[in-house]
């Protein structure tokens, strides 16, 4: 027991020297001020966040539908752009009801479905 408190002890006081050190790194640099360069972060977060919702969602959606393959079609979303694809041939059918599906979900911005093949 002792042997981990020393380590935790260790852990922690190295971890603090590399953060300092870091944040001194940071303010030392005065480029941009730090709410810009928070802003920038933020807003790249939140894009990533609601890309990555919209992913999540579609393919809920996709897995939830009946006469859907939803396990084989790949979803994949850039600011709010969905591509679909597969690896499986679809009836026009079931590519309607994905591209359905992907248009339903908020914050998407348009769909892309040349990747899912048709037969």
């Amino acid at each position: 027991m002792k042997k981990f408190a020393i380590a935790a002890a260790t852990a922690t006081a190295l971890t603090l020297t590399l953060a300092n050190a870091a944040f001194a790194q940071q303010t030392a640099q005065p480029s941009q001020s730090p709410m810009v360069i928070a802003a920038g972060e933020v807003t790249e977060m939140k894009q990533d966040t609601s890309d990555t919702w919209i992913t999540t969602k579609v393919k809920a959606d996709l897995m939830t539908e009946k006469g859907v393959p939803g396990s084989d079609i790949k979803v994949e979303t850039n600011k709010g752009v969905v591509s679909l694809s597969s690896k499986t041939e679809l009836t026009d059918t079931q590519k309607d009801m994905a591209i359905k599906i992907a248009k339903n979900i908020k914050g998407v911005k348009a769909v892309s479905a040349d990747g899912l093949m048709a037969n």
